[in-house]
């Protein structure tokens, strides 16, 4: 950031620290301590970029995966417009974690990283439903969001979650970022 730039109030978001990402299976183990299961699902959620470029990155990234025969990976677009790419590792944190990073660090390198929103790693909770581990690139941390049915989530197992994990990722601050991810996939 620049002078000017101090001066006229602008600032740099900080920069997506997407080695957080093998943060995560700590957090697998705090959160099965509470009752949660860890689904071996998960996901990377990506704004289109006009042209064949990014394309070509997504298939890339997308037989990076696919080169462990364990993992299985599947593309979804959500009601909204946004692509996931979904990758699925049963019973393996750390594997599900480094594919997931694999994918988002083979979009920035080939220069998307913009384009990029979240990743999601997704639990069953103890009463049977679903919770998601959201990772914000734009603010380099993690935030819990349990969808209940269509457009509710609980807020309460929301900050229940928070405190459990708190110690093992940088979680988001601001309840306002929080957002719904309606239509992500594996999560209802």
């Amino acid at each position: 950031m620049g002078l000017f730039d101090s001066l006229l109030g602008r600032s740099k978001p900080p920069q997506a620290d997407l080695d957080i990402l093998f943060q995560v299976p700590q957090a697998v183990i705090s959160l099965e301590a509470q009752g949660f299961t860890f689904t071996g699902t998960g996901g990377v959620c990506f704004r289109d970029v006009e042209g064949n470029a990014d394309n070509v990155s997504i298939d890339e990234a997308e037989q990076l995966v696919r080169l462990d025969g364990s993992a299985t990976v599947e593309r979804t677009d959500d009601a909204f417009g946004f692509h996931w790419i979904s990758v699925t590792r049963p019973g393996d944190a750390p594997g599900l974690c480094t594919d997931l990073h694999a994918v988002n660090s083979g979009l920035d390198q080939a220069g998307f990283g913009s384009s990029l929103l979240c990743s999601t790693v997704v639990f069953a909770t103890p009463a049977g439903g679903r919770l998601g581990l959201v990772y914000l690139f734009k603010r380099g941390t993690f935030y819990p969001f349990a969808p209940t049915g269509t457009q509710t989530r609980d807020n309460a197992l929301e900050l229940q979650v928070r405190g459990v994990i708190g110690q093992d990722v940088p979680v988001e601050a601001d309840l306002s970022r929080w957002l719904a991810l309606w239509g992500a996939p594996h999560l209802p």
